[in-house]
């Protein structure tokens, strides 16, 4: 399968159409344990991706009934949605067959009514007829900012997991592997380069590698992402302080977790890669639109066909020549824009037994076999929601592109069939192994028969009589041997894999949650059509770019929440320390609760605040010390109700905090496990704030004479999973690491 591996991704390859599906295809998402994913919860992401230019001509939008609705459309978003310069005359002789069989044309597809025929905007800019792609859209725009680092030429090899030993097969430069995935250049030599202000990147310096304490498989935290631009390349690690967000395709995606040890178990433990998360639906779920060409030339010469682009030299020159000239002609109208999403009761008088043999199916009978009960459940459910809406006249079966030619390609719409796709082996430059499973399920096919005897309809139909079609594949008198034998023949893709990494829930065989966040991860969440639960009767990117918005506000919605903020320690520091350590990835806090400690070097004193957003009920205390370090100020964060028990530490103590007063705090803990786990939370803080691990332990020690004996050590103890105790623990942590610095240089 072909992947946009540019910036744009497939955006940039695409047939550029424009559509959303059916208002059944979103209220199915929710119905399916995903409150706010219907119509009402995505219509306002679609609006808010594009801005719409309708038809410029009454005459034209009259002729082929091209309407729209104000109010489902967007007109100030970054995606140009819009329509040609040029219009093929034979795409009215196809509505009106569709008309003349009982299928409705639809006022506008877009607020949700796709059971018909439509002819579809693309993005396409109105103003110069060029593609407008989410690089031109999403990209150029922003390109500038200081804090967005696009690095090109590169290839992901794995998640760098908190706790979890790395898959060898992606940490270690191979001599061969696949051209999959390489950069289309060796590399940058001289380093990676962000922007036009050529920023610095938020890359670890060569040798470096976070220490990582081990995590409770149930909330694993990702620490960083790892990659190269080739397989033969050392591997770089980028090192992340709040979230990542994989957003590589359904394909693609799907490896990457794969990689990292997120997945199917028995799979990853063959191919001996370290289980992080038992992930039984990673890789599964996986659909298509499958379609089925066909071959009808129209032999009528006084209709224009885009054929003569490619068979007639001058005439392609002269739509050049009136393109360059006046963003006109037929070079603007490059995609099929005509098409249709028939319902099957409304072309077929075998929907009732169709239906009937589908229901009649177990659960498993036509899935791949061994599967986790959780995928056969959620497959379950998603079956009972497909039969139930293909029994209507409101949703679509199958999907006809018109290319005004003489073709009419049918395709499955809301496949019964799930394939998979996963990685075969443990290099990441290997392509993952997929296996669509076209028409395995028998009703997918049943849907392609009736779709290819109802075109004989249509071209039997007198507005289509007139454009002198030859029935040459399938052939008019081809029986139902003959015409699976053309399924046979011609069956391919028509680009749009999705569901691999389903948002459902976990019973169900689920990857991701609502808010798409991977379930048994505090900071990783998926946005591509990987989360998808079921294919929606569309072309994919309008539905891509609205699951895309929706999922920015739901990340920015986190961001805004200090009480989401996972409980791991997420660090960011910005400090003067000494000339020995490195800082790794300065940013500024601005949301959450901040700690500071500020040095006082005229009276040898660092003074310790807390403060939670919006900034109020601060408290102060002092740390008396001996001569100080040119430590200036440095920050940390942690969560809201980590953030209040430091605060009541705080004002519980003395006025000065010394290392008698934290001795007391850590004696009065619950359990020795805090104890325990203190050393631990120290190398994990200094770690994550870019200290490096032998300068870390060396704070460690200096840190193990102001707490009690056996305070600091190696083993984690019991104190992890975001509870009371290990929020002690950090707390402790924390005003330890400031002594630390404070006191390095006497110790």
């Amino acid at each position: 399968m072909p992947q946009g591996k540019a910036l744009g991704g497939g955006s940039i390859l695409n047939a550029m159409c424009w559509n959303r599906g059916g208002q059944d295809d979103y209220d199915a998402w929710a119905a399916l344990g995903n409150p706010g994913w219907d119509w009402d919860g995505m219509l306002p992401y679609f609006m808010k991706s594009e801005t719409y230019t309708p038809v410029d001509s009454e005459q034209v939008a009259a002729e082929y009934s091209i309407n729209y609705n104000p109010a489902v459309h967007g007109f100030s978003g970054p995606v140009q949605v819009s329509y040609p310069k040029y219009f093929y005359p034979q795409s009215v002789n196809f509505f009106d067959a569709l008309n003349y069989l009982g299928v409705p044309t639809e006022f506008d597809q877009a607020e949700g009514s796709t059971a018909g025929a439509a002819f579809v905007p693309t993005d396409l800019d109105p103003n110069n007829q060029t593609r407008s792609d989410a690089r031109v859209t999403y990209y150029d725009p922003y390109s500038t900012r200081e804090n967005l680092h696009v690095i090109t030429g590169q290839h992901v090899t794995q998640l760098i997991i908190e706790g979890i030993t790395d898959n060898p097969a992606t940490e270690n430069p191979t001599s061969g592997g696949n051209t999959n995935g390489e950069g289309t250049a060796s590399g940058n030599t001289g380093g990676l380069n962000f922007g036009p202000e050529i920023a610095p990147a938020p890359v670890a310096a060569p040798g470096t590698r976070l220490v990582r304490q081990a995590s409770s498989l149930s909330q694993l935290r990702i620490t960083g992402v790892q990659f190269a631009p080739n397989a033969t390349a050392p591997r770089q690690t980028v090192y992340a302080t709040r979230e990542v967000i994989v957003a590589a395709g359904s394909l693609h995606s799907t490896q990457l977790l794969e990689l990292s040890g997120i997945g199917p178990a028995a799979l990853l433990e063959e191919l001996g890669i370290t289980v992080a998360l038992n992930l039984p639906g990673v890789g599964n779920n996986l659909q298509d639109h499958c379609l089925v060409g066909t071959f009808y030339p129209y032999n009528n010469a006084s209709y224009p066909s885009p054929t003569e682009l490619t068979t007639n030299g001058t005439y392609n020159t002269e739509c050049e020549e009136e393109y360059y000239a006046d963003k006109t002609g037929p070079w603007t109208a490059g995609s099929p824009n005509a098409l249709a999403f028939p319902p099957l009761p409304l072309i077929s008088n075998n929907t009732d037994a169709i239906l009937s043999n589908a229901s009649s199916q177990s659960p498993t009978d036509y899935l791949l076999p061994g599967l986790d009960s959780t995928v056969i459940a959620g497959f379950d459910a998603q079956k009972q929601s497909l039969i139930t809406r293909l029994g209507t006249t409101t949703s679509a079966a199958y999907e006809i592109i018109n290319n005004n030619a003489g073709s009419l390609t049918v395709a499955v719409m809301h496949p019964l069939s799930r394939g998979v796709c996963y990685i075969n082996s443990p290099d990441p430059f290997e392509p993952p192994v997929i296996d669509p499973r076209w028409l395995s399920n028998p009703t997918d096919r049943s849907v392609l028969i009736e779709a290819l005897k109802f075109n004989r309809q249509i071209l039997a139909a007198p507005s289509m009589q007139l454009l002198q079609a030859a029935q040459f594949v399938p052939p008019v008198d081809a029986d139902d041997d003959a015409l699976n034998q053309v399924i046979n023949n011609g069956i391919r893709t028509e680009f749009h894999p999705s569901g691999t990494l389903a948002m459902l829930p976990l019973e169900m065989g689920g990857v991701v949650d609502s808010t798409l966040l991977v379930y048994g991860t505090q900071n990783l969440r998926v946005v591509d059509a990987s989360i998808f639960p079921l294919l929606p009767a569309a072309h994919l990117q309008a539905v891509v770019y609205a699951v895309a918005e929706k999922a920015a506000d739901i990340i920015k919605a986190v961001a805004a929440q200090p009480s989401a903020i996972p409980t791991s320690v997420s660090t960011a520091a910005q400090s003067t320390i000494p000339a020995t350590t490195q800082v790794i990835n300065p940013s500024t806090i601005n949301f959450g609760v901040e700690f500071t400690a500020t040095l006082s070097p005229s009276s040898r004193t660092v003074s310790v605040s807390a403060s939670s957003t919006p900034l109020s009920n601060t408290t102060s205390s002092q740390i008396s010390s001996s001569p100080a370090t040119n430590l200036s100020v440095s920050v940390m964060q942690f969560t809201t109700s980590a953030g209040t028990t430091l605060m009541s530490t705080l004002s519980g103590e003395a006025s000065v905090i010394t290392p008698t007063a934290i001795k007391s705090s850590v004696d009065a803990a619950e359990s020795s496990s805090i104890k325990a786990s203190i050393g631990s939370s120290v190398i994990a803080v200094l770690t994550s704030a870019g200290v490096p691990p032998p300068l870390a332990t060396s704070f460690e020690s200096a840190i193990a004479t102001q707490l009690p004996t056996g305070a600091v050590t190696t083993d984690i103890g019991s104190a992890q999973g975001g509870g009371s105790e290990s929020e002690q623990a950090l707390i402790a942590a924390f005003i330890a690491w400031i002594i630390a610095f404070f006191h390095l240089d006497g110790k």
